[in-house]
């Protein structure tokens, strides 16, 4: 996992905030055997030239409310304006053009029923350069989330992330027995950390009007009870991954759980879950090169007990991952 601009050095970077997006520099530094500096100086490069983000997310299924990905068909000349108006909607996130250019794929992330409501039945509906819209509800995470891509490739050793995860209270995983709730008063500090998951403790204070003390417990609060976690975001082309596309998986029902764990643990794997319609798998998947792409689906993916159909479509152009809109390059 090597390529001209970064090296191993920014890998195991990426990977440790993906451990833990608020570690200190201090603790990722003396994991990595490096000064405090040179990981300073390696962030500021990772955030200048290859989009790095660290961002705090809303956990939909923890908080328990419904994720759809919705699938828009648009003419030619509407695409990009379609997308790029999802983009900047506070409700969607991985807004992607793909299919040469004639399809948009969006993740809504409503806060309430009504945003759902009011994207898909007032805005999409009105749009008169939209031809088609399916949408598909997530049933199941199989891998993705708060779950990062880059420590599949273990840049880091198990005794370097064990080093590296927080203290304090263990994160919730995923969905509890019951839904957790972000409370009004918290919604300043959320905001906050969507901007900049590692904005500090002093910043934050200023921010909420709260005591230091005050915004450090109600930080663990939040990421201890799974309502929100830490989350990164790049470029993974300038790490030689330079090929990304949606899959749409038709499985045997009896197998879907099956085949969705074994995706889970493909390294080419980003993101994979259960969903409603007729593919009953979604996932995405990255690769360096359209070569590497063929040898994951014809070689590794084809060939597994279940799978009927795979539906391929290259992502062309992303406006948006996790919370803000991408700039165009």
């Amino acid at each position: 996992m090597e390529s001209e601009a970064f090296d191993e050095l920014d890998l195991k970077l990426l990977h440790a905030l993906e451990v833990d997006g608020r570690a200190p520099f201090s603790r990722i530094a003396a994991v990595l055997g490096v000064s405090d500096q040179t990981v300073a100086r390696r962030f500021r490069r990772l955030r200048a030239e290859a989009g790095l983000r660290v961002v705090g997310v809303r956990d939909s299924a923890r908080l328990g409310r419904d994720q759809w990905m919705l699938r828009l068909r648009c003419t030619p000349d509407g695409a990009e304006a379609i997308a790029a108006a999802l983009a900047r909607r506070p409700d969607t996130a991985w807004v992607h053009l793909t299919s040469a250019g004639t399809e948009v794929v969006c993740m809504t992330l409503p806060r309430d029923p009504g945003d759902y409501d009011d994207l898909l039945f007032g805005k999409l509906l009105r749009t008169r350069k939209l031809i088609e819209i399916t949408a598909h509800q997530l049933l199941h995470y199989f891998y993705g989330g708060r779950t990062g891509w880059i420590g599949k490739h273990r840049p880091l050793t198990d005794e370097q992330v064990a080093a590296l995860r927080p203290t304090g209270p263990p994160t919730a995983p995923g969905p509890g027995p019951a839904p957790v709730s972000i409370a009004p008063e918290d919604e300043p500090l959320v905001a906050a950390l969507k901007a900049d998951g590692r904005v500090t403790y002093p910043e934050l204070q200023r921010l909420t009007g709260r005591s230091e003390s005050a915004v450090k417990r109600r930080v663990a609060a939040l990421l201890g009870s799974g309502a929100l976690y830490i989350d990164t975001e790049y470029d993974t082309a300038y790490f030689g991954f330079a090929t990304a596309a949606m899959l749409w998986v038709t499985v045997d029902p009896g197998a879907l759980d099956e085949v969705g764990r074994a995706m889970a643990g493909h390294p080419e794997i980003a993101h994979a879950s259960a969903v409603t319609g007729s593919a009953n798998l979604m996932a995405t998947v990255v690769t360096r090169d359209t070569a590497e792409l063929y040898t994951y689906l014809s070689g590794r993916l084809g060939p597994l007990d279940g799978v009927r159909h795979i539906e391929s479509a290259p992502l062309l152009r992303r406006f948006k991952e996790l919370t803000y809109p991408r700039p165009l390059r």
